[in-house]
């Protein structure tokens, strides 16, 4: 090629920043290819689930590390610009723009494969209404399993407002004081210990999320109170960790680091539709979300929690299980894999070979 002309069309090639891609909003593009197989028909039901949560768990890594390093350079007024010629700011702004919009395309497909997987017998219930026999083992769970391990707490002057960890998910309740008629807000975080998806009992497969099965039974976490209302919500935190070549003791330097990793500052809060506008300026006030992204949903938050749906036990909605090759001069040895190593090295291509 010569002066930047294409010698077959003769057109101008880009010249300067425009040659370059964007780094950041390049990986967001590869994303949204991983969401596309969540639609690719040719794929069996639970795998196009599993690219599904695939590309939640990507979106909130890339939230926590990579968005989370431009806030931090915005925050500390950083103005280089990347190779591109965005300024972090630039930057930030069209990576909210086009997380919003996989956001969106992300719950179209969990309400698409959600219906479908119904019609498979696989049933994700919410508030929906269920026969005696089931609604009686929802509530012996939750009694079990999850009061002895929630607290309530109170959102009020008298109370400080409790630490919600990194991919911590909370639900604020809206109550009245059955004695007295007195308003109340109150928050009950969810321990990350508890699973994200209870399978009731019985061949078919129906599943409640855990924020979906407190909410049913929030008279039980608040006796004396009538509940008007419920938004549930989750939050991502800085997990960027900026390496320190020259720290006196690196052992010391990153376990502070990861140590901090749970209490970075906040970079996504996502709420369910729904939510009190009281509530959400509430919680914007005591997580200092002055530069967060808020994502507002009628659907599921925390996508890559569907990964528990995916271990159900239906191979007829999943890929085959893949049988590797053996390499023919192990098999030449008698199967002795260290034979053939001594003789001459082999190369082995996993997962399409093994010894």
């Amino acid at each position: 090629m010569g002066d930047g002309a294409d010698q077959q069309g003769g057109s101008e090639l880009p010249n300067g920043e425009s040659r370059y891609f964007n780094r950041e909003l390049s990986w967001l593009a590869f994303n949204q290819r991983v969401l596309a197989e969540a639609g690719n028909l040719d794929y069996p039901l639970l795998e196009r689930l599993r690219f599904l949560s695939i590309s939640g768990s990507n979106l909130d890594e890339f939230v926590m590390v990579r968005v989370a390093g431009l806030a931090g350079q915005v925050r500390r007024q950083i103005e280089e610009v990347s190779i591109d010629g965005l300024t972090p700011s630039q930057q930030l702004a069209a990576i909210h723009q086009t997380v919003l919009e996989l956001e969106t395309a992300q719950q179209d497909s969990w309400h698409e494969l959600k219906e479908l997987l119904a019609r498979e017998g696989i049933t994700i219930v919410g508030d929906d209404r269920l026969d005696a026999v089931r609604e009686r083992w929802l509530k012996e769970y939750f009694l079990e399993h999850l009061l002895p391990v929630i607290t309530p707490q109170a959102i009020d002057p008298a109370h400080p407002f409790p630490f919600v960890a990194n991919q911590g998910m909370g639900i604020l309740f809206s109550l009245t004081r059955v004695a007295d008629d007195a308003p109340v807000m109150e928050m009950v975080l969810i321990p990350s210990a508890l699973p994200r998806f209870i399978r009731l009992p019985g061949d078919a497969a129906v599943y409640i999320s855990v924020e979906d099965l407190l909410c049913r039974h929030a008279e039980l976490l608040f006796p004396g109170f009538r509940v008007h209302g419920h938004g549930v919500f989750r939050v991502l935190r800085d997990s960027d960790i900026e390496i320190e070549e020259d720290a006196e003791d690196l052992v010391r330097y990153y376990r502070s680091a990861i140590q901090r990793r749970r209490r970075g500052q906040v970079i996504v809060l996502q709420i369910q539709g729904k939510f009190d506008p009281s509530a959400e300026e509430m919680l914007r006030n005591q997580l200092g979300l002055d530069r967060a992204l808020v994502i507002k949903t009628g659907g599921l938050i925390g996508i890559s929690g569907l990964s528990a749906i995916v271990d159900e036990d239906r191979p007829e909605l999943k890929f085959e299980p893949y049988s590797p090759r053996y390499p023919e001069r192990i098999m030449e040895h008698d199967g002795d894999c260290f034979a053939a190593i001594r003789e001459k090295d082999i190369v082995i291509q996993h997962p399409y070979e093994t010894f």
